[in-house]
């Protein structure tokens, strides 16, 4: 898969697999794709990536993200989804398949993709770092549905506003869906990170949501990581240890959702 898959890239297994956990086991998540991927291409997860609770975690995120899309989808007109950092998720088909969508994220990753999705006339994949300015130019400049799932930690505030910026000035209209570390997350990241089991070391947080909104975008509102009726699905002793573990306050201090839209 080539040696920047070591590193970074390499990430994406690890939601691939708390998404792959959950559909089997028939809660949370829907995801037969991640189920077939896994199967095939799941290498041995170490230490904290191969929780149950992780891959709890991972489930209810996606499914929140899932549906805010949905939403978005059916109240925007003419819209267009971006999912940057798409990873080898299978959104475009658990939320929508005839929304003109985007899948963006490195060389490596979508020639690992190519493998398990095809494109048509409303499905596309981007080779790209996010970072880059050329992969937009392609891209009808409509209104925008953005899905930052598991990405921002990886860039510095400025590369994330320059990112935002250049989505803001591009398109009709923009919403994004963004999850996000906090600097304290971010430091203990160093010794408590289920990131480090696949060789990643150096993140960034940050603490008040309104500093990206030199970008163009703005902080509409912090949405909920694990919401209390995907919770309930768990069984009774499990909900119990889960909401101690990510879903209490102090959880709450490490890692946040927050939505932003253009003005």
């Amino acid at each position: 898969m080539g040696e920047c898959m070591d590193q970074v890239n390499k990430t994406l297994y690890i939601p691939l697999y708390g998404k792959a956990y959950v559909s089997q086991k028939g809660i949370i998540l829907e995801d037969k794709k991640a189920e077939e991927i896994w199967s095939k291409e799941g290498f041995t997860l170490q230490g904290k990536s191969s929780s149950k609770w992780l891959a709890y975690y991972m489930g209810m995120r996606s499914r929140v993200f899932d549906e805010w899309v949905r939403e978005k989808i059916d109240t925007l007109e003419n819209a267009v989804v971006l999912h940057l950092g798409c990873g080898l998720d299978s959104r475009v088909e658990r939320v929508n398949r005839t929304t003109l969508w985007y899948d963006v994220d490195f060389p490596q990753v979508i020639e690992e993709r190519k493998k398990y999705y095809t494109e048509n006339e409303h499905y596309h994949m981007i080779e790209s770092d996010v970072r880059e300015e050329a992969w937009l130019k392609d891209i009808p400049s409509q209104n925008a549905i953005v899905i930052m799932e598991g990405i921002s930690m990886y860039l510095t505030v400025e590369e994330l506003r320059g990112v935002m910026k250049r989505i803001h000035d591009h398109f009709e209209s923009v919403h994004i869906l963004m999850d996000q570390y906090t600097v304290l997350a971010a430091k203990a990241s160093k010794y408590k990170n289920p990131i480090n089991d696949v060789g990643v070391t150096v993140v960034y947080g940050i603490d008040d949501p309104r500093v990206l909104e030199e970008s163009g975008m703005v902080y509409v509102r912090e949405h909920e990581l694990t919401p209390r009726y995907l919770i309930e699905k768990l069984q009774r002793v499990e909900r119990v240890i889960f909401q101690k573990l990510y879903a209490g306050s102090f959880a709450s201090k490490l890692y946040k959702l927050y939505e932003y839209r253009s003005k």
